[in-house]
């Protein structure tokens, strides 16, 4: 399985920070936002990475992150994606990267606190299909939302007023190749982009997602208030270990 780190965005709601740099090379504690990600991916024993940035920034990740030797890769691999097409237009350009295979995505402000391994290897398990992860979060208004039927999940509501659960579906998605094909079909929604919501949907048209809960904290950075909760999260753990 390949990884793909979702690094694009213009990252306006964080706005004055982002009009010289990209999110996802901001500071979450005492690392750039950036690392987390690929560090999740290494420890789910997934070592073959593409970061799809975009922006005035993108040869930042470059200079940062150069050929991966930092993380014990042999290399990174980079692609580029113009324009504001949404999260499922930057996984399009990952197509080729791919080679035919499953890929787990993470979007670069998600950060967790424990490993997403027993999930990457359950998903190995399926013969096709996606993998989605949840955890109960005091705001699911920000996030996309599942709506369940019993233990299954009937769809996904995308930033709904009146959330039907407490879940959001975090930035980590699991995808059989199908994904590339499924992204081919999607139309523009209101905000002009290919939403990563209506793949998950497509998924659960065909009975062919499941779904996990995290375990262990999460959360996004793509805010200043949640910005600063990963910092201290993320502080909080570092001086856990430490004690």
């Amino acid at each position: 399985m390949k990884g793909i780190v979702l690094a694009g965005g213009l990252g306006t709601r964080l706005s004055p920070l982002t009009r010289i740099t990209n999110k996802h090379l901001l500071p979450v504690y005492d690392q750039p936002m950036i690392y987390y990600p690929i560090r999740t991916l290494i420890e789910a024993e997934i070592t073959d990475i593409l970061i799809v940035t975009g922006g005035t920034s993108a040869g930042d990740f470059l200079r940062l992150l150069r050929n991966g030797k930092e993380f014990g890769l042999r290399r990174l691999n980079y692609s580029y994606q113009e324009g504001e097409g949404g999260i499922a237009d930057a996984l399009a350009l990952a197509e080729e990267f791919a080679e035919g295979g499953p890929v787990c995505v993470m979007l670069g402000d998600n950060i967790v606190e424990r490993s997403i391994g027993a999930a990457v290897r359950k998903f190995k398990q399926q013969s096709s299909g996606a993998k989605i992860l949840l955890s109960e979060v005091p705001d699911p208004q920000r996030f996309g939302v599942p709506v369940f039927e019993r233990d299954r999940i009937v769809r996904i509501e995308e930033k709904p007023q009146t959330p039907a659960s407490r879940y959001a579906v975090i930035g980590v998605y699991m995808y059989d190749n199908s994904v590339f094909e499924i992204i081919k079909t999607l139309k523009p929604s209101g905000r002009g982009e290919l939403e990563i919501t209506d793949v998950n949907n497509a998924y659960i048209q065909s009975s062919t997602l499941t779904w996990d809960i995290l375990e262990g904290w999460w959360t996004d950075a793509g805010t200043f208030d949640s910005l600063i909760k990963a910092s201290n999260l993320v502080a909080e753990m570092r001086n856990r270990r430490n004690d």
